[in-house]
């Protein structure tokens, strides 16, 4: 009988290291240009493989796209949040205020960029495809109002996202159905968060 391997044992390794690393990182008080391209490569490694995401993480909400919560820093310096769409939901129109790295686990998003006028919130006129795989940032600094949806009809699609805070409690704008600058916190749809943990399997091995 051949023994488990460490993946098979410990599928959430991927993101203990991840929430690892982004606590490294962000100890280090790095600007914003140095760090969002240390994030970027953390967040490629995460998304390189999608076994790692528990199920009850993996739903999109009833009529509405899910904001599951993964994990918050103790200090609040980043969140780790998985987005769940479904066939045809979407984001409202919105931005974030802070800087955040968005990293593609399954299926395929559109994203349609807006931009912030003397006047309030316009389209830029510009949509991109986000297929697995692919990585994008946000921030003020860089672009911070977009819409975001599944590209595909006949199956959820699911974005790994780490900002800097702790997006669900974070004061943020969208507009509106009749393009209405509004407030809003969008929170989270989970009120649980997985196990990073519980390491025993692998703890056993060691003694066995």
């Amino acid at each position: 009988m051949t023994n488990p391997t460490d993946t098979e044992t410990d599928t959430i390794r991927p993101l203990r290291e991840f929430v690892a690393g982004m606590t490294a990182l962000v100890g280090q008080d790095l600007p914003e240009g140095a760090l969002l391209p240390q994030v970027r490569t953390l967040m490629a490694q995460l998304i390189a493989s999608d076994r790692w995401l528990p199920e009850a993480f993996a739903q999109p909400g009833q009529g509405t796209y899910a904001q599951h919560l993964l994990h918050c820093d103790p200090l609040e310096r980043f969140s780790v949040v998985s987005f769940v769409w479904g066939p045809g939901q979407r984001t409202p129109v919105h931005n974030h205020t802070v800087w955040g790295v968005v990293g593609v686990l399954r299926g395929q998003e559109t994203c349609d960029e807006f931009e912030p006028t003397a006047d309030g919130v316009r389209s830029t006129g510009l949509t991109h495809a986000l297929k697995a795989g692919a990585i994008e940032a946000v921030s003020p600094t860089v672009g911070d109002w977009h819409r975001v949806g599944n590209a595909l009809e006949g199956q959820s699609s699911i974005s790994i996202h780490v900002y800097g805070g702790n997006i669900g409690a974070i004061h943020r704008s969208l507009l509106d159905a009749d393009g209405v600058e509004r407030p809003f916190v969008s929170g989270y749809s989970s009120t649980v968060v997985p196990n990073l943990w519980d390491r025993s399997a692998e703890a056993r091995k060691a003694v066995s």
